[in-house]
């Protein structure tokens, strides 16, 4: 089996993420991951999509994310890209969640769960493009 590569490019608003929940169902579905590890990719990417929509572009919904699931033997793997203001991976601190538990703050977890749920989580930047891949592999 060689890889298969599926695009999708959706305007910067949260709106749009069902579209996207929807493109990453039938793919990895495709794909034959397991119901446990699709409700993984679904819910990262979600968080992802999120993060870049409020974060990167700061809300404005005048941009676009592009994604790809890229499927092969090994893995399935999505590619998220943005032109917004890069993650800044040295300053991320990983979130106390019992503590953002018991004071009720709703939000600044969405790194934090998506590393939780996913095998290998990559940030890349380059020029004024920003990456990130989420990886679920086949077999551990």
């Amino acid at each position: 089996m060689t890889a298969t590569i599926h695009t999708l490019a959706i305007p910067s608003a949260t709106r749009y993420l069902k579209d996207v929940r929807r493109f990453i169902l039938r793919h990895a579905r495709k794909a034959q991951l397991p119901d446990d590890a699709i409700e993984a990719l679904q819910l990262a990417v979600d968080e992802a999509c999120t993060n870049i929509i409020e974060h990167a572009y700061g809300g404005s919904t005048k941009h676009k994310v592009d994604i790809a699931i890229i499927v092969d033997p090994t893995r399935v793997m999505v590619r998220i890209r943005d032109r917004g203001q890069p993650f800044d991976q040295q300053s991320y601190i990983a979130p106390n969640v019992v503590a953002l538990t018991r004071q009720g703050q709703a939000g600044g977890l969405g790194v934090h769960i998506i590393r939780k749920l996913m095998d290998q989580v990559e940030y890349l930047s380059e020029g004024r493009t920003n990456e990130i891949r989420l990886t679920k592999y086949r077999t551990h």
